[in-house]
């Protein structure tokens, strides 16, 4: 697990720990669980106190998650490979079609030149397998001062926002 990750912007501390079981006795809030462990386990843990977030692997797609998207506090998208773009749709579905609120968090080897469009696609957190140079991966997540098009965290087109 890498100890810091950018969420919102900020070099924070990770809180959370991808794990590929769930045991009852685990602390599920500190997880984030593979979908198809979330699936296998989808009762006990849409109604636990403590709700652990949800992996979805980039050939997997929402609406195979078995479960409230309400109640899930973090879902992480991994992104395997820099090449590997599914995750980009996978992340605009969740906001989009899916209504998801929470902390969507990019992990895996997402690349510092990704980072701004990931976050345009509703990505609020990003998590590196390699964490160096987080403090010039939070920089480009400003990169750029105005979009035209809208997107998954601007709702109008530049032309409409314009007074």
């Amino acid at each position: 697990m890498a100890n810091k990750l950018i969420r919102d912007g900020q070099i924070v501390a990770n809180d959370r720990e991808i794990s590929e079981t769930y045991n009852a006795g685990d602390e599920a809030g500190k997880l984030i669980l593979p979908l198809a462990v979330w699936n296998d386990h989808a009762a006990e843990l849409g109604s636990a106190e403590q709700v652990p977030g949800v992996l979805f692997e980039s050939d997997e797609h929402p609406a195979d998650f078995a479960g409230d998207f309400a109640n899930v506090p973090v879902i992480a998208v991994n992104f395997p490979a820099f090449m590997d773009g599914r995750g980009f749709s996978i992340a605009t579905l969740l906001r989009e079609r899916y209504g998801y609120t929470g902390e969507l968090r990019a992990v895996g080897s997402p690349i510092r030149d990704q980072l701004y469009y990931l976050k345009r696609c509703g990505f609020s957190a990003f998590s590196f397998d390699t964490p160096e140079g987080l403090e010039e991966a939070a920089a480009s997540l400003n990169d750029f001062s105005n979009d035209y098009q809208r997107s998954a965290n601007q709702d109008k087109p530049l032309f409409l926002r314009r007074n």
